[in-house]
């Protein structure tokens, strides 16, 4: 193929991911009140799933501080004029970018792939598969843990009582889509060290000459996810960040390769 060729491929690819992310964000678009009461406004409700779990675990703990759902509400204000709408818009897109990740890298693994060699499309294939579940499993431990737990400190965080908190729609969407995003991202920490493996660039001996460095990092990252002073809720984000870096020294070489 020249190089005009392989131009017009590419823009026909561009094209159908333009189409499927419009057709899904117009769905989206749709059903975005619902959506919305009933999955992005779910964690401003103290009957939250993981609020009644946290409820349940601490009452079954003598002597610790227990966490009670009773009457916890967030109750969001609208500021500005345009701004519902223009919400309604942008949560309908980057719903539609979350749901349709997948199908986006299949449709450029199509133009891709006839450049590369078998082993090079195996190699591709498995960190496409790996890629996609660890987002998605991110993207769910930000909306159903780190989200949450940071909502409900700062909802509840005064410098003072003559200060009372009026949270807007704009900075809660902020937050949230920051928080889930970055959640997702964080959670390909495993592909990224198996590719750079792969290279020769990490090796295990790295992550274990530095875990304490990294555990400390960790540490501090928690807290500031959840800077509650709750060992409970500290441990419940870290845990799960500290996992993801040793199966990432698991995908690794346990040498330097050359």
């Amino acid at each position: 193929m020249s190089l005009w060729d392989h131009v017009d491929a590419l823009r026909a690819v561009l094209i159908k991911i333009v189409v499927v992310l419009v057709a899904v964000a117009c769905v989206l678009f749709v059903y975005m009140p619902e959506i919305f009461d009933n999955v992005i406004l779910a964690p401003c409700k103290g009957d939250f799933v993981l609020y009644r779990l946290f409820e349940n675990i601490t009452a079954g703990i003598p002597s610790f501080p227990q966490f009670t759902t009773e009457g916890f509400e967030v109750k969001l204000i609208n500021i500005q004029l345009a701004s519902q709408f223009f919400i309604h818009m942008s949560a309908s897109f980057w719903l539609a970018l979350v749901i349709t990740f997948p199908v986006m890298i299949y449709l450029l693994w199509t133009f891709i792939s006839p450049a590369l060699y078998p082993e090079e499309k195996k190699g591709f294939k498995k960190a496409f598969a790996i890629g996609n579940v660890m987002f998605w499993i991110g993207v769910a431990v930000g909306y159903f843990l780190v989200f949450p737990i940071t909502l409900r400190f700062l909802a509840d965080y005064h410098v003072s009582e003559m200060v009372p908190n009026q949270i807007s729609l704009d900075s809660y969407m902020d937050t949230f889509l920051m928080l889930i995003f970055i959640m997702g991202i964080v959670f390909e920490m495993p592909l990224v060290a198996w590719l750079l493996g792969n290279v020769g660039i990490l090796h295990r001996e790295f992550f274990k000459k530095y875990r304490r460095h990294a555990i400390v990092i960790l540490l501090i990252l928690a807290a500031v996810i959840t800077p509650t002073g709750d060992p409970f809720t500290l441990a419940i984000v870290f845990l799960p960040i500290y996992l993801l870096y040793e199966l990432s020294a698991y995908l690794t070489s346990p040498t330097k390769k050359s």
